[in-house]
């Protein structure tokens, strides 16, 4: 299992892709895409001495879709997954521990891919939502960073869940949802054998009886910024009540992070348009620094 330790240099890489968004109002593209720049901005790379991968740029946004369309900008997606998952594997092939800089959820799918190729991994998906969309509950798919736990563990189409024929890329009993605040939603999850904590009272524990096991190569861990309380950080797309405040954060990817197999981060759905003065940007940076350091 390989985790975070003194010869495995954080290493950081701009995913910016937006396309597994709907647009938030008409005409109005996700402003996802600008989170790195923001984060940059605040010195996130120096203050947490890591290395620079730069960055991965994503295909264009296309706004147009309708029911029955399938997945907003599904094949941009695949092929932006497929050159996300080499640079991530180039990064840990080089001794770098990967933090990616999101962009929407759906980088997930990338990063899923990276570590499908080599082995068997889970994920510690922090959020405040399960994105768990797939056409078993929902009258249609439209918009991939409300389908991601579900494309990464196999349900949907094959150009997005089996590439490279490696579907799933994550099995429903190497994940464990942390955050999630609407138990409705979770109780799917538990329907289908994947594991959760609801709220923001999250013991590592229950995380580790998940992730850390013998027949696991390691985990990959994603956040969603959203986990955090809408009065900690408000832009993003669907803030929710209930959610942890930034050394609640800080505090459980520290744990997360020190647990045998750690084998990537990733950060999304911050959104610099919704942060008029940048506040929330530096507040954002202050928690990852204190995360990673």
């Amino acid at each position: 299992m390989s985790t975070l330790t003194p010869d495995r240099k954080l290493t950081v890489l701009d995913a910016p892709s937006n396309l597994g968004l709907r647009p938030l109002a008409e005409d109005v593209i996700p402003g996802c895409y600008k989170a790195p720049w923001a984060l940059r901005d605040n010195g996130l790379v120096a203050r947490i001495g890591a290395a620079d991968a730069g960055a991965l740029v994503p295909p264009r946004y296309v706004a147009t879709w309708k029911p029955g369309d399938g997945v907003r900008n599904g094949a941009a997606i695949a092929a932006y997954t497929r050159r996300l998952a080499d640079r991530v594997a180039g990064i840990r092939a080089d001794g770098g521990f990967p933090v990616l800089l999101g962009g929407d959820c759906s980088i997930l799918l990338g990063s899923a891919l990276a570590l499908r190729r080599t082995g068997r991994y889970g994920v510690a998906y922090l959020d405040a939502h399960t994105d768990f969309r797939h056409l078993g509950n929902s009258p249609h798919v439209g918009a991939a960073a409300g389908e991601d736990l579900a494309l990464v563990t196999g349900r949907g189409d094959d150009y997005l869940t089996d590439i490279d024929g490696l579907r799933p890329y994550v099995r429903d009993e190497d994940v464990i949802v942390l955050g999630v605040r609407d138990d409705d939603d979770a109780k799917e999850l538990a329907a289908e054998g994947i594991a959760y904590v609801a709220g923001n009272d999250i013991p590592l524990e229950a995380a580790e009886r998940v992730l850390v096991r013998d027949d696991l190569d390691g985990f990959w861990i994603h956040v969603d910024a959203d986990v955090l309380d809408p009065s900690v950080l408000s832009a993003v797309d669907s803030p929710a009540p209930g959610g942890l405040t930034g050394d609640q954060l800080a505090g459980l990817l520290r744990g997360l992070l020190a647990l045998p197999g750690a084998a990537g981060i990733q950060f999304t759905i911050f959104d610099p348009d919704l942060d008029e003065d940048g506040g929330q940007a530096a507040t954002l940076t202050d928690i990852l620094v204190s995360a990673l350091t």
